[in-house]
């Protein structure tokens, strides 16, 4: 497959992943849907710390525009570099998304061993944080947390993406950074005529 191709399948997926990851933070911010929650003592820090907006979401949006961008025709015009400004380009933008990943990575895994800050006993506390994450294999501790309801199903499922979704980045920002290095040095691989299409 040529660099160009590759950067352009990459980038799509990259930024399709990352409005997955401002979607999922922007929803742990209402827990249940509701709006009532959004007090900064009713919800965990994990939340507040924006790891899908900021780390899975704007900075892995970038690099995703990058790469489809270096996978389009042309350089600065029609030139002879072919595209080589543009894959440059890409392989700072996909270290950059890396970090992002790896920052959503962080504060999504925080997010799930810790459990979310819920109301217990007349408590807001982290009332699973004792249990290095063995709440998770135990849904019948979920319903102990009488407000927010069914909180804990609602912050597991939502990490749980995050998590997945930031690895996946992780994965596809090193298959940039690798794909637009070999672009920089070799050029794309298309021909000549394809790219007066």
């Amino acid at each position: 497959m040529c660099t160009g191709k590759c950067a352009r399948c990459v980038g799509l997926s990259l930024i399709t992943l990352s409005l997955v990851c401002i979607v999922a933070n922007a929803l742990l911010l209402v827990p249940n849907g509701q709006t009532s929650w959004t007090n900064t003592n009713q919800l965990s820090l994990q939340v507040w710390l924006m790891g899908g907006f900021i780390g899975g979401g704007l900075m892995v949006l970038c690099p995703g525009i990058a790469a489809v961008r270096a996978g389009g025709k042309g350089c600065c015009g029609a030139g002879c570099c072919g595209n080589r400004c543009r894959m440059l380009r890409s392989v700072f933008s996909s270290a950059f998304g890396v970090l992002g990943a790896i920052y959503c990575l962080s504060v999504s895994g925080a997010g799930l061993r810790n459990g979310p800050k819920c109301l217990m006993n007349g408590k807001w506390d982290y009332h699973f944080e004792d249990t290095a994450g063995a709440y998770l294999l135990n849904g019948t501790v979920w319903d102990r947390c009488q407000e927010p309801p069914r909180v804990v199903a609602w912050n597991v499922t939502l990490f749980s993406l995050l998590v997945a979704a930031s690895c996946l980045e992780i994965v596809l920002c090193g298959i940039q950074l690798v794909n637009a290095t070999i672009g920089v040095f070799c050029g794309d691989c298309r021909k000549k005529q394809d790219a007066t299409h």
